[in-house]
């Protein structure tokens, strides 16, 4: 017997195992992307309320790139948020130089409720 046969039906390659020909399946490789705090919260959101979407992205080899985008995405939008509502809100260097525990108490608000809202609109949409 042939240690590999090809098979035209399918387009597959198998290797001779014992008695039984097994196909040769190998997992496409991935680009490593680096997965930040926003990545692993969809993640485990997708794994605990998403599975079907979490199994097609795993199958389909784009979960990494697809994590490495919505923690890019909630980074750059957690920036903006948080500079647009100090600016708003009249949180600046003037306050930080006059008391800077209310720049804090301030700041650490602001950071909060863009969190929230991040949470909400890209990280746990439905």
């Amino acid at each position: 017997m042939e240690k590999y046969i090809y098979d035209n039906s399918n387009g597959l390659w198998y290797e001779l195992h014992g008695d039984y020909y097994l196909p040769c399946l190998v997992i496409p490789e991935e680009e490593v992307h680096t997965i930040g705090i926003w990545g692993r919260r969809h993640q485990q959101y997708l794994t605990e309320h998403r599975p079907i979407i979490y199994s097609d992205l795993v199958l389909s080899g784009k979960l990494y790139s697809y994590l490495a985008d919505i923690d890019t995405q909630a980074r750059n939008k957690l920036d903006l948020l948080v500079t647009q509502m100090a600016e708003k809100e009249g949180i600046d260097e003037h306050l930080k130089e006059r008391d800077q525990l209310a720049w804090v108490r301030a700041m650490n608000s602001i950071r909060n409720r863009a969190e929230e809202i991040i949470n909400n609109n890209l990280i746990f949409r439905k």
